[in-house]
């Protein structure tokens, strides 16, 4: 698929999608003749990876490594340990932001009842 369709069905822009191809998160599968990307399914699952990765506050570099881990690397006790040390680090960043979205629902009650 052309880049217009991969950022459609993703909902991530084109800027974004190309600037993860130019740092290397996203390397288009081929490009046409006329220099076009293109993309596979493959392509689309990495790239909501990616999507997922970015709330968490994880660097280019912690999803590179992220989604090397997941597909590339055989089980073994490192990586094992190291996805356990990610699984930590986004479920610590998780319990954060459903602590920042409770408080914003009181301010947001809050207002609802001044404004009633």
């Amino acid at each position: 698929m052309h880049i217009g369709e991969l950022a459609e069905r993703t909902g991530l822009s084109l800027r974004t999608i190309r600037h993860y191809d130019d740092v290397g998160l996203l390397p288009a599968t081929s490009r046409t003749e006329g220099g076009f990307r293109v993309y596979s399914e493959a392509d689309a699952g990495r790239l909501m990876l990616i999507k997922q990765m970015k709330p968490l506050g994880f660097s280019l570099e912690e999803m590179a490594e992220i989604l090397g881990l997941l597909a590339d690397s055989p089980d073994t006790p490192e990586s094992d340990a190291r996805l356990s040390e990610i699984l930590a680090q986004a479920a610590h960043q998780r319990a954060k932001m459903a602590r920042n979205l409770a408080q914003a629902d009181e301010f947001i009650a809050l207002l609802g009842r001044r404004t009633a």
